[in-house]
């Protein structure tokens, strides 16, 4: 008997947690294969292709962007699929991911059952071009580069459903989606006028409920006579229709919902392994289309979006210190001519040298980016947060008096005290912070403000460390 070779899938992810997983998930159905940085992953690549790879955005030294454009550059790898695995806070990052060249992305935690179902999208679902005819691949093609250009989900659907109809000349087809209130509506279909949802009776549409139930595609050949249908019989007896196929859109996240794409014909043959097998393809292109687009949609337009990642820190993804002196130039101004209260932040991680001498600078690099997550989630919408330098962060804060910054300042420290920081074996890291206020005119330029605030961190540091000081005080 021949056996059937196994398609290879390399895991990349410097958590273990992680990367066991993925493999627990793709065991029985792929190879999987390991590596805990980008490094190793790129070496891996090179020495043996893997049929695709699941990348970790955000790893410690060579991130999941940088692995993902240098396989993409590079002939031998360029043409594996990539999905990358990004945390709920790094919409960003997936977005230069696929600028980058990636393929598609997940986002954590990992849910197994859609891990399954998008490796298949990218790898069972290759032999499903087979055999197609000539039309079949025209309109893929066309469909492919229709949706890729467009940004409006709902004109996706749109173009989705009359292609596919006019393709394989069935009498409907449609998306049906979840909205807000958990009700099935048709998004979009070729027998219904644009913008038009319609809700759904579920009584009358089986197939749709155990589609969702399974993630898996529905067919019924014989409408009439399939025991699944037996709910819906009164409502489709008097229709000429004979079969019908559900496919799951699966994207979690995507705005628009859980998604289905849904073709029905009054053919007596049944779905054929024609239409079953281009269901599918058309599921997966609109699957990405879709996900894609619904990234777009945060950012108005790519000018912005690039504007918007150059003042960004590479590592820590806070503001330059370029970009800090730009804001605190222009909120001096202001709290200058409105007589206004405006405070600054100024902290310092205590012994970072150690933590980069004992472990690694690749797990300092880890330290620096939890810094950044920390000061996200306190600040306000009006603040400003900045890497200021190597280990050294600012936190500029608008209309905000002395107490107010204290407050900020000893959350701040207390979140990044309690934070776990992998592979440093249960060390806390604690933070050295100096405060300074422009009040009434006291403050002669806003470099001024930042040099007290700086002199105020290293008095902290002298006096113990893990210490927040005032200017004022001092």
């Amino acid at each position: 008997m021949q056996m059937i070779k196994l398609s290879t899938v390399l895991i990349v992810d410097d958590e273990p947690s992680i990367r066991s997983t993925l493999k627990d998930t793709l065991v029985g159905r792929y190879v999987a294969i390991e590596a805990e940085c980008g490094a190793a992953a790129i070496d891996m690549a090179n020495q043996s292709p893997p049929d695709l790879i699941i990348l970790d955005v955000e790893m410690p030294g060579l991130n999941g962007i940088e692995v993902c454009k240098q396989l993409k550059a590079s002939p031998r790898t360029k043409r594996i699929p990539v999905m990358l695995i990004s945390s709920c806070h790094s919409k960003d990052e997936v977005i230069l991911g696929l600028q980058a060249g990636a393929d598609d992305y997940l986002s954590k935690p990992i849910y197994p059952p859609e891990i399954l179902a998008r490796v298949d999208a990218h790898l069972r679902y290759r032999s499903y071009y087979d055999d197609l005819e000539r039309d079949d691949l025209q309109m893929l093609l066309e469909l492919a580069d229709s949706v890729s250009v467009l940004r409006n989900p709902m004109k996706i659907l749109r173009v989705i459903v009359e292609k596919f109809a006019d393709l394989l000349g069935v009498e409907r087809c449609s998306i049906v989606g979840l909205d807000s209130d958990g009700e099935f509506v048709v998004k979009a279909s070729n027998d219904l006028a644009e913008n038009v949802e319609i809700r759904l009776d579920m009584a009358r549409y089986p197939e749709i409920l155990k589609a969702l139930e399974t993630r898996s595609a529905v067919v019924v050949n014989d409408i009439k006579n399939d025991p699944l249908m037996a709910s819906a019989r009164p409502y489709v007896s008097g229709l000429n229709l004979n079969s019908i196929i559900v496919v799951p859109i699966i994207k979690k996240e995507s705005v628009i919902g859980t998604l289905f794409l849904g073709t029905a014909t009054s053919l007596k043959d049944g779905i054929s392994d024609r239409i079953f097998k281009l269901c599918h393809l058309v599921a997966n292109i609109s699957a990405n289309a879709l996900e894609n687009a619904s990234l777009f949609e945060s950012v108005t337009s790519a000018k912005e979006f690039f504007e918007e990642m150059a003042i960004r820190d590479g590592l820590t993804r806070l503001y330059t210190h370029r970009h800090f002196y730009d804001c605190l130039e222009i909120e001096f101004s202001r709290a200058v001519r409105h007589q206004e209260t405006l405070s600054l932040i100024f902290f310092d991680i205590d012994d970072f040298k150690k933590i980069n001498d004992k472990y690694g600078h690749l797990r300092g690099d880890e330290v620096l980016r939890q810094i950044g997550y920390a000061l996200k989630e306190v600040v306000r919408e009006s603040d400003v947060a900045a890497r200021y330098g190597g280990e050294e962060f600012v936190l500029l804060l608008p209309n905000t008096a002395t107490q107010g910054a204290y407050e900020l300042a000893k959350r701040l420290s207390s979140t990044v005290r309690g934070g776990r920081h992998k592979g440093l074996e249960g060390e806390k890291i604690t933070i050295s912070t100096g405060i300074s206020t422009f009040d009434r005119g006291n403050l002669a330029d806003f470099d001024q403000l930042v040099d007290l605030a700086n002199r105020a961190m290293r008095e902290a540091k002298r006096q113990g460390k893990n210490q927040i000081v005032l200017a004022s005080e001092i």
